[in-house]
C-alpha cells in the first residue's frame, strides 16, 4: 500500500521524504488555509520537486467550466499533478472530460461504494472514501475502503482507491488489511507510527547496558 501525506506544510514533507516512505501527497483548501504568505500555485510547485509521486490539487469551482479550468490550470504545474474534483453529479462529468484530456483525477468525499464505482467508471484514477469522518457519524468507514476495493479489483477498474480522513494508525493497518492501494495521513498518525513505549524502552535500556559495559572495561 502506498503512503502519502495529507498537508500542505512543505517542512513536513520533506520530513517524511526523508524518512523514504512517501508515495505522493493529498492537500485541500483547508490544509493549504494553515499556509501563508504564498499561492497554492507555488506551495504545490514546490511539493511536486519534493516527491515525484502523484500530488492531488482540489479544484474550488463548482460548476464544470470552472472545474475544468481550474483543473487543467494545475494541471500545467507538473506531471505529477492530479486533479482533485468533488463527488457530484457536475464533478462526474469533470472527472470524464479530464480523462479525454489525459488529466489524472482524483474523486474526493466517497462515502458510499456506490459513489466510488461511479467515479471510476467516469475515468477517475483515485477513489478517496472519507474513513475517519464516517466513523463521526457512527457509520464504519471501512467498510466503504473493502467494499470498493473489492469492486475495483473484481472488475478490473483502472483506479485506485485511497484511503483518506485517516485520524490514528489503527486506520491505516486496517486500511491496508481492507485492500486500499493508497493511504493518506497526516503528519501526526505517520509519527505516531514510528513511536512505541516498548521501542522507547528498549533504546534506553541498550544504552544503558552499554554504558555499564564501558564501565566495566574502565572506558
Amino acid at each position: 500500500m502506498k503512503l502519502f501525506l495529507d498537508t500542505a506544510d512543505i517542512e513536513e514533507i520533506r520530513t517524511v521524504a526523508r524518512w523514504g516512505v512517501l508515495d505522493g501527497v493529498t492537500t485541500n483548501p483547508t490544509l493549504f488555509a494553515k499556509t501563508s504568505g504564498r499561492s497554492y500555485d507555488d506551495v504545490l510547485a514546490e511539493i511536486c520537486t519534493i516527491t515525484s509521486g502523484p500530488v492531488s490539487a482540489e479544484v474550488i469551482a463548482d460548476d464544470l467550466e470552472g472545474m475544468l479550468k481550474e483543473g487543467r490550470h494545475f494541471a500545467k504545474i507538473a506531471d505529477n499533478i492530479v486533479v482533485k474534483v468533488p463527488m457530484t453529479e457536475t464533478g462526474l462529468e469533470a472527472i470524464a472530460a479530464f480523462k479525454a484530456e489525459g488529466i489524472r483525477t482524483n474523486c474526493t468525499l466517497i462515502f458510499t461504494a456506490n459513489q466510488g464505482l461511479l467515479a471510476a467508471k467516469a475515468g477517475a484514477y483515485l477513489l478517496s472514501p472519507f474513513v475517519g469522518r464516517l466513523d463521526d457519524i457512527n457509520e464504519e468507514g471501512m467498510i466503504v475502503i473493502r467494499e470498493l476495493s473489492d469492486i475495483v479489483n473484481m472488475h478490473g477498474l483502472e483506479s485506485e482507491v485511497l484511503a483518506a480522513s485517516i485520524r490514528h494508525p489503527r486506520h491505516v493497518t486496517d486500511s491496508a488489511l481492507a485492500g486500499a492501494h493508497v493511504c493518506t495521513l497526516p503528519f501526526k498518525v505517520f509519527q505516531q507510527m514510528v513511536r512505541h513505549p516498548l521501542t522507547d524502552r528498549g533504546i534506553d535500556q541498550f544504552k544503558k547496558d552499554w554504558a555499564a559495559a564501558q564501565a566495566a572495561l574502565g572506558k
